[in-house]
Parts: C-alpha cells; sequence; structure tokens
C-alpha cells in the first residue's frame, strides 16, 4: 500500500488530521464524563472522520472511484457541523461535570474545523467545467 504524505501536508489533510484530534480529545472528555449520548455521536463522527483520512491517506479514493469523495466528505462535513454546534450547545448548557464542559468547548472547535473543510472542499468541487477544457485548449482556440 502507497501512503500519501503530501496529503498530510496539504491543507485538507492537516484539518483532517486536527478534526481527528479535537473529536478524540471531546470523546475522551465525554467519556470522562460519562455522558452516552455524547460518547455515541463522538464516536460516530470520529470513525467516519478517521476513515476518510486513512482513505486519502492510503489512496484508497483513488482505487474506488464509484462515489465522488470530495463531495461525500464535503456533505459528511457540512452536516457534522451542525450536528456539533448543536451537541455542544447542548452540552455547554446542561452540564454538570467539568468533562461534559471541556468536552462541549472541544465539540465547538471540531464543528469549527468542519465548517473550514467543508469550504475548503467545496471551493475545489467545480459541477460547471467541462473535464475536456484544458487552458491551452482555450488560448488555442482564440487566436
Amino acid at each position: 500500500m502507497d501512503v500519501d504524505t503530501a496529503f498530510l501536508k496539504s491543507t485538507r489533510g492537516v484539518l483532517k488530521v486536527a478534526e481527528t484530534v479535537t473529536l478524540l480529545v471531546a470523546l475522551v472528555c465525554f467519556a470522562a464524563a460519562s455522558t452516552p449520548t455524547y460518547i455515541a455521536a463522538t464516536v460516530m463522527e470520529f470513525v467516519i472522520t478517521l476513515l476518510l483520512l486513512l482513505l486519502y491517506l492510503l489512496k484508497l479514493n483513488k482505487m474506488v472511484t464509484f462515489f465522488f469523495w470530495p463531495l461525500i466528505d464535503a456533505f459528511n462535513s457540512v452536516f457534522a457541523a451542525f450536528y456539533f454546534v448543536v451537541l455542544s450547545l447542548l452540552a455547554l448548557t446542561t452540564y454538570t461535570v467539568t468533562g461534559t464542559l471541556v468536552g462541549g468547548i472541544v465539540g465547538l472547535l471540531t464543528a469549527g474545523l468542519l465548517c473550514m473543510d467543508s469550504c475548503t472542499l467545496f471551493k475545489t468541487i467545480t459541477f460547471n467545467n467541462h473535464r475536456s477544457e484544458l487552458p491551452n485548449e482555450a488560448a488555442h482556440e482564440t487566436k
């Protein structure tokens, strides 16, 4: 298996790693506070984000081509950001244990990272360009 180290150095790679780390921290905080609802939601998103990170890191997205992975990643980031804003605000307003408070704050940080990730993905995804159009072809047509 080939590892894409350039992905880890890219903006998307750094965002994915940061999302994974903040989700892990939020998971540990919610587990320390023993709030099962928050734990379940955080575990679910942690697993999804980790799988997407491994998908890009191991270049599996180039092998499994029947999905448009950047779009799936963007939609996951949008829905997860919304979900974590709601979950974190709920955790912050109803906390009784410090772990829930810290988990809520880290969850809001995660939501911000997910928003940044979805914005970068939506900027790179273009739906209106034809695949056959190359910049050199357009330059030759104007001459």
